[in-house]
């Protein structure tokens, strides 16, 4: 059941959220930060903590490349040389669904799926080869109003999950597309793990 307040918060790149927000992906790729021995889905409901490290053009397809920059925007389209002073949440997002891949033939086949380019995706993939990468198919909803908190010390690292104290306000949720649609894509990304 969704709550009103969010303590929990996945970390994950902005321009990747951005996607999410306009339609253009309902996935999301995890093996886990360098901190952690392994991805787990530790929540199924949280809020989306947009980070800018790692983020890099070349590993984003062309046509998302523009995305990035425009996250980039308020550092002049370069990533920020110190981690920002606060973090903005405008979005929250369901996990509808958890798949397991080992294969790289399907990591390729999801590529319609993702911003990212198929040789990032497959490097995901490889890191840590004993463990999957987990394929998490996200619904993601818009913050009735975003939220600015100051960033701690414990949010830093490469790491995927940060708790967030008391919690912060969700409000009212904007699904970014229908339940039909997010079902359909997700019945196509299924249909390609076979």
């Amino acid at each position: 059941m969704l709550q009103t307040l969010m303590k929990d918060a996945l970390k994950e790149w902005a321009v990747t959220i951005k996607a999410l927000d306009e339609g253009k992906q309902h996935l999301l790729l995890r093996k886990g930060g360098i901190r952690e021995k392994e991805f787990k889905v530790e929540h199924e409901e949280f809020l989306l903590y947009p980070t800018f490290e790692h983020q890099r053009s070349d590993l984003l397809k062309h046509e998302y490349q523009e995305d990035l920059r425009a996250t980039l925007a308020p550092w002049n389209g370069q990533a920020p040389t110190e981690p920002p002073s606060s973090v903005t949440f405008t979005h929250f997002a369901r996990v509808r669904d958890v798949i397991e891949v080992t294969d790289p033939a399907h990591v390729t086949a999801l590529s319609p799926f993702y911003i990212w380019t198929t040789d990032y995706a497959e490097k995901r993939l490889h890191w840590r080869p004993r463990k999957p990468l987990e394929i998490l198919l996200v619904r993601a909803y818009r913050l009735e109003h975003p939220v600015v908190v100051p960033v701690s010390p414990y949010f830093a690292g490469c790491k995927s999950w940060v708790e967030l104290g008391d919690g912060l306000p969700l409000g009212a949720l904007t699904p970014m597309v229908s339940e039909e649609r997010f079902q359909a894509e997700a019945q196509r990304i299924r249909e390609v793990l076979k």
